[in-house]
């Protein structure tokens, strides 16, 4: 029996006291980590903001299996967002679509979420009104004709099926439902209630495909609710995918499950407190920046040099630095390259690693 097949299943019922401790914890924290964003600078600010929302869209959709491009997603949301970096490249239109979703989700999250407004973000998720090869509804709720709405694994003939959605005839009821609790405050913690929704919104599966990135971006909209800020300094489908199976594993289960949503909560709260912890690492990446621009600019650097030291900075550089990548990055003579190394070695900004000859390599230094 699916949750969903009990009278009146969304009448949700938990046992506080099971969640009391983690609920508190996580707000006091939630504070503390607020707290020391907001006495960054505008400019970090900004770069935290642009890293959490990176990884938000990048991982949430990994978890469907999809890969997109760090580079497009980053520019792309730098870009709606004014935010000046370097190097910005043209963004695909699956990034584009998922982007448009995602900002419109925790950017605009006091705006009421309405039939259209989910319509609006699938039919961005989906701009050829395609999914893989399968032509799909877009911008509608999935249909009779599409048939049972299944989330099944295994090969041909040998499925297992992990859950089964509502019939596609009471979609518009349990829509309407939906939207009206979203909508409405019901003296809920609203860090539960951002749990519940996603709870809810999956099971509905109310669309042919997409389901799973709305249901995140329903959950971001009601945490950036929470947190009163349109600001991201945690990531929650970061989490998610570090914790893809016991993610789906909790979810079939309350799925299989009654109304009592005690078991999904928990785990939910335990993500969470996870993605809050991580944040740490990002807020220790950001001050780390702030320290070593400031020794940079304690004297100035030339353009090449400052294009290096922002491109090792990023979180997807991988190894060294040495004079030929130095010299591809910047178009610029392997003379010139050695000449500007040397000049940031000295500075203290550049610290050459053990090794030499063609092995010769530089990492930035952490004394700051």
């Amino acid at each position: 029996m699916w949750i969903h097949e009990y009278k009146n299943w969304t009448t949700f019922f938990w046992d506080t006291e099971k969640l009391t401790f983690k609920l508190s914890e996580i707000r006091h924290r939630q504070g503390l980590l607020l707290g020391k964003m907001k006495g960054l600078g505008f400019e970090l600010k900004q770069e935290a903001n642009l890293n959490t929302l990176t990884n938000d869209v990048i991982k949430s959709s990994a978890i469907e299996g999809q890969n997109l491009n760090l580079e497009e997603v980053r520019s792309s949301i730098a870009r709606r967002l004014g935010i000046d970096i370097a190097d910005l490249v043209p963004a695909s239109r699956d990034v584009e679509g998922i982007v448009e979703m995602m900002l419109d989700a925790t950017q605009n999250f006091n705006a009421p979420l309405t039939k259209k407004r989910m319509f609006d973000w699938h039919a961005a998720l989906f701009p050829t009104r395609r999914s893989g090869m399968h032509k799909i509804t877009v911008a509608g709720w999935r249909t009779k004709e599409a048939g049972a709405m299944q989330v099944v694994s295994g090969p041909m003939g040998h499925e297992t099926v992990h859950f089964e959605a509502p019939d596609a005839g009471r979609l518009n009821k349990e829509t309407q439902d939906f939207f009206k609790w979203f909508n409405n405050e019901d003296g809920t913690d609203p860090v539960l209630r951002a749990g519940i929704a996603h709870l809810w919104f999956v099971t509905l599966h109310p669309f042919e495909d997409g389901n799973g990135r709305i249901a995140r971006a329903i959950a971001d909209m009601a945490l950036a609710r929470a947190d009163g800020t349109s600001n991201r300094f945690y990531s929650m489908s970061t989490q998610i995918e570090k914790e893809r199976k016991d993610y789906y594993n909790n979810l079939e289960q309350q799925q299989r499950g009654t109304p009592d949503i005690t078991p999904w909560l928990e785990w939910f709260l335990d993500c969470l407190s996870h993605a809050i912890s991580n944040a740490e690492d990002t807020l220790s990446t950001v001050l780390y920046k702030q320290r070593l621009w400031n020794k940079v600019n304690q004297e100035p650097v030339n353009k090449r040099q400052r294009i290096i030291i922002n491109r090792m900075l990023e979180n997807d550089f991988k190894g060294h630095m040495n004079t030929s990548k130095y010299a591809k990055m910047t178009k610029c003579s392997s003379d010139t390259a050695l000449r500007d190394i040397q000049e940031l070695k000295k500075r203290s900004i550049f610290i050459q690693n053990p090794g030499g000859g063609r092995s010769t390599s530089y990492r930035l230094t952490e004394d700051v």
